[in-house]
């Protein structure tokens, strides 16, 4: 045992050397865990880093991983992110009120109930499994809200339409009835009244004749005012309209990633279950492609975050393009992707994977008259090796995870296929 540590220090030393890195602390441990690996030997002090970070959450676990941290020192600031324990209580609050439904009241012995879980236990928010059943709830509470503005609209619609045959009606028996009235008048000033005896049937027909040209003036009063009455009906009736075109439109935008136009996390892991029953039913094959551009902290620190969100956008139109539709692909988070790919003979996925590779490596991002050339890597696991969804995913991820330790621009399939 002896000997075998006094190897692994002696290429530890050799191997600083020849990278060219000082042997500070840090880098001495990265360097001496890695080899610690190669001779299959367990250090308690490595393993401890790996328990440690099994201890986080998934997204602090992404954040480690994407930034290749491998040392308690190197951990520290991703650890000085978290929300201080004194603030629990606030967000706790905060987040009973975020699911309460504005409109919708099917949710509320549900939500009460969870409330008082979170209230009672507020450091729960942390837990993954609290966390997804947040993330239900604030599901639910959009969609019966969004239910609800979609039931009320086709009620108003249906309203406005029935108000607006009554205002077309009413207008057209207001001009008949205006015509008669008109008529009645001309027939009371027609009357050839003597003058003998004749005043109190003069004054009659005065009288007749001011009722008449009232109740002329009245009915067209009545009728401008239906008319104007009906315009703001058919203004409203717009309005509506253009509020069932935002709802559309929202939910669009909570389908679609807003840099890429790719599928989001969310949309991707709805549409992933209707592909997922569908291979339980029929056994229709499929792999899951992990993409990951490499070194793209080093494009964002060199060229700046906007030549990154146009590379980013670039090679998620370059997935989106060579993808089919019956095959989906989002992204999964920063820079990131997943695709799902239906195949029958392992040729036509390689064929996919080459050809993906082959736009990426034989062309250069534009940004700014600079040609900035990128890489990626990638994991592919197939559904069929596997005895559920999850395990194939974090196969794929793990085969990722190889492509980059491997030296990157690499594609590596789950048989030892490498392109």
């Amino acid at each position: 045992m002896e000997s075998k540590i006094n190897k692994i220090v002696k290429e530890t030393l050799i191997g600083l050397s020849n990278k060219d890195i000082p042997a500070t602390p840090n880098e001495y441990h990265k360097e001496f865990c890695k080899i610690s690996k190669v001779y299959n030997f367990s250090v308690k002090e490595c393993e401890q880093f790996k328990e440690l970070v099994s201890k986080l959450s998934e997204n602090e676990q992404l954040e480690i991983k994407s930034k290749n941290i491998d040392t308690f020192e190197d951990l520290l600031p991703i650890l000085l992110n978290r929300v201080s324990k004194d603030n629990i209580h606030t967000l706790s609050e905060l987040f009973q009120k975020s699911i309460t439904p504005s409109i919708s009241i099917d949710l509320d012995e549900e939500v009460q109930k969870f409330s008082v879980k979170i209230g009672n236990s507020p450091a729960l928010l942390f837990e993954e499994d609290i966390q997804k059943e947040m993330q239900k709830f604030i599901t639910k509470r959009f969609e019966a809200d969004k239910n609800i503005v979609k039931k009320k609209t086709s009620d108003i619609a249906k309203l406005l339409t029935l108000m607006g045959q009554y205002f077309n009606d009413a207008i057209h028996s207001n001009g008949i009835g205006s015509e008669e009235v008109s008529s009645i008048k001309s027939q009371i000033q027609s009357i050839n009244i003597e003058e003998e005896g004749a005043k109190d049937l003069s004054n009659l027909q005065d009288k007749l004749i001011n009722a008449a040209m009232s109740i002329e003036q009245e009915m067209s009063t009545v009728g401008e005012k239906l008319t104007t009455g009906k315009s703001r009906v058919e203004t409203l009736e717009i309005k509506i309209k253009k509020l069932e075109k935002e709802l559309d439109k929202t939910k669009q935008e909570s389908i679609k990633d807003h840099l890429t136009g790719l599928l989001t996390r969310r949309a991707y892991e709805e549409s992933i279950k209707k592909i997922e029953n569908e291979f339980i039913r029929n056994n229709t094959q499929y792999a899951i492609v992990f993409f990951d551009l490499d070194h793209f902290k080093k494009v964002n620190d060199t060229y700046g975050h906007e030549a990154g969100d146009i590379i980013l956008s670039t090679f998620a139109k370059v997935l989106n393009k060579n993808t089919r539709d019956l095959d989906i692909v989002g992204r999964y988070g920063g820079e990131e992707f997943i695709a799902v790919i239906h195949f029958n003979l392992k040729r036509e996925l390689l064929k996919y994977l080459k050809r993906i590779k082959t736009i990426i490596n034989d062309n250069s991002f534009i940004y700014k008259s600079k040609n900035i050339h990128v890489t990626f890597s990638a994991g592919v696991a197939v559904r069929n090796d596997h005895k559920s969804y999850d395990s194939t995913v974090q196969k794929a991820d793990v085969l990722l995870y190889q492509a980059k330790e491997a030296g990157r621009n690499k594609i590596i399939l789950e048989d030892g296929t490498v392109i």
